[in-house]
C-alpha cells in the first residue's frame, strides 16, 4: 500500500465518523482506531522484513463553538503543511545548518526541510517563491498530514 493510499485511509475514516478500521491486504495490515481523545492510533505491520511505525492522526470531533479553545493567531502569510506523517527536520544532519530560517527568501522548488517517513528521507520543496515569515515546528518532532510547517509571505 503506498503512502498516498494510507494518507486517504484516514482522512476517509476521520471525516466518515466510522470509531476502527482494519484492512489486510497481501500481507499488509492497517489499523485505524479513532477515539474520544481526539486522535487515532494507526497501527501498520509489513511482512518481517520490513516494519513500519506507529503514528498518531487527529480525527474528527465535533464541537460546539463556545467549546472550542481559542486558537493562535497565524502570522499573515501562506502556511506550507506536511504532505505526510513522520518526523520533521530543519536540517539534512545534526551538524548541518537549517535548510530556511525565519527571514530567509525561497525560490519555488527550493527545499524547505525534510520528513523523515518509514526510513525514507523526503525532501520538502517550496511550492512558491517568497519570505519565511514564521517556522512553527521543532527539530526533529512528528508531524501529521496537513500540519502547518511554516508560513511563507508569497512574492
Amino acid at each position: 500500500m503506498e503512502i498516498k493510499e494510507i494518507q486517504e485511509l484516514i482522512r476517509f475514516v476521520a471525516k466518515s465518523g466510522v470509531s476502527e478500521v482494519e484492512i489486510d491486504k497481501e500481507g499488509f495490515k492497517i489499523h485505524i482506531k479513532t477515539g474520544a481523545q481526539a486522535q487515532a492510533a494507526v497501527a501498520m505491520s509489513a511482512p518481517p522484513a520490513m516494519q513500519a511505525p506507529t503514528h498518531s492522526v487527529p480525527a474528527v470531533v465535533d464541537a460546539t463553538p463556545a467549546a472550542a479553545p481559542a486558537t493562535p493567531a497565524m502570522p499573515a502569510g501562506t502556511s506550507v503543511k506536511a504532505p505526510m506523517v513522520g518526523t520533521f527536520y530543519r536540517s539534512a544532519g545534526p551538524d548541518k545548518d537549517p535548510f530556511v530560517k525565519v527571514g530567509d527568501r525561497v525560490q519555488k522548488g527550493q527545499t524547505l526541510c525534510i520528513i523523515e517517513a518509514m526510513k525514507l528521507f523526503n525532501e520538502i520543496e517550496a511550492e512558491f517563491s517568497g519570505t519565511v515569515v514564521d517556522i512553527l515546528v521543532e527539530n526533529a518532532v512528528p508531524v501529521e498530514f496537513d500540519q502547518p510547517l511554516f508560513v511563507v509571505a508569497q512574492d
